[in-house]
């Protein structure tokens, strides 16, 4: 499987978005978009009102990190998502009916792709049951919320267990993510490396970009 590069505008200037896509959308693979709601984590970035206004000719992943993510599915796709990502850790309580299986389905009916997450402290058997319906799997290397953060090795044993229980689709990773750990994530499994400061803040990103596609 091809190793894709995708830049997380977390760690991009707000302040003239669509020049920073501008500055690596040429070289990269896809876009990853963080959604965070000071909730489900301890941070708050934007909404669809803002994402809809970004400009990028490749796919558009967005990460929702929020409770009740349901609750936007339409805001986001209407507003150009490629992926849509949801975590496995925000169905616990039995307020959405059928539960992460049946969001899931619910994105893939919109006609995009569906991909779960999963933070450090959940573990993949949790979701099992979704492999089947599931395009992407996003492994969290790092406690979500902020940007910067060291990645955490011992997190590269779900990727192995992952293909270890036959998914053969996309497996990112996004957390503390450089040439040399995006070496090690893909060693284990991973296709497609997702990196913020590591991009956003090189001098080259043009050459930080392909120093993870490996």
């Amino acid at each position: 499987m091809k190793t894709q590069v995708s830049p997380s505008i977390l760690s991009a200037d707000f302040g003239k978005l669509n020049e920073e896509v501008a500055s690596v959308e040429a070289f990269c693979d896809r876009l990853h978009i963080d959604v965070m709601d000071g909730h489900f984590v301890p941070n708050i970035s934007f909404g669809a009102p803002v994402y809809k206004w970004i400009k990028s000719k490749v796919p558009l992943d967005v990460h929702l990190m929020i409770e009740h993510p349901w609750k936007f599915f339409d805001d986001f796709i209407k507003a150009g998502a490629s992926t849509l990502t949801i975590h496995e850790e925000v169905f616990g309580d039995g307020e959405y009916e059928g539960g992460l299986p049946a969001a899931l389905r619910e994105i893939g009916d919109a006609g995009i792709l569906a991909g779960v997450s999963i933070k450090p402290g959940t573990s993949v058997e949790k979701i099992a049951d979704v492999l089947d319906l599931v395009d992407q799997i996003l492994v969290m290397t790092v406690e979500p919320g902020f940007g910067g953060q060291d990645f955490m090795p011992d997190m590269v044993d779900k990727i192995k267990k992952l293909r270890a229980m036959g998914f053969e689709k996309n497996i990112s990773v996004d957390g503390g993510i450089n040439s040399e750990t995006g070496r090690i994530c893909v060693e284990a499994g991973a296709n497609i490396l997702v990196a913020g400061s590591y991009i956003f803040g090189a001098d080259d990103r043009k050459a930080a970009i392909e120093s993870l596609a490996i």
